[in-house]
């Protein structure tokens, strides 16, 4: 009968799945401590600043826009200032047509205000861009 022994097969096969079930605690713990490293590695690099100030430019991020936004349409509105901050982050902004207004403080973050353009030297230089062509 191919020399069939059942004791010796049963524990074999339980050697094998002893060897499995070790195989996948190990991949369980290994991911757990990726992941660990992974959330230490990105809180390290996140930007902490969410504090404001009064007079500050903050933008507001537009949650309600929903219907066919656009691709490229950005969901963040502003910028507004903030008119006062208080605790346990709300913060009070006032639009553009003056009316103030509350709001919580994790829907909004910092403007950050580019170079101030040159209208003039831009359109020369665009001008002597057409020329050389």
């Amino acid at each position: 009968m191919c020399n069939f022994n059942i004791a010796e097969l049963k524990n074999n096969r339980l050697m094998q799945m002893n060897a499995l079930e070790e195989l996948r605690h190990d991949a369980y713990t290994s991911s757990l401590i990726y992941k660990e490293k992974t959330k230490s590695w990105h809180d390290k690099r996140i930007k902490s600043s969410k504090e404001f100030h009064e007079r500050q430019k903050v933008l507001l991020f537009n949650s309600r826009l929903k219907l066919f936004p656009g691709k490229l349409k950005s969901r963040w509105d502003g910028p507004f200032l903030v008119k006062k901050v208080f605790p346990h982050c709300a913060i009070e902004l006032i639009s553009k047509d003056g009316t103030p207004f509350k709001v919580n403080g994790h829907r909004v973050k910092r403007y950050e205000e580019g170079v101030p353009r040159n209208k003039d030297i831009e359109e020369g230089l665009m001008l002597e861009g057409v020329a050389e062509t």
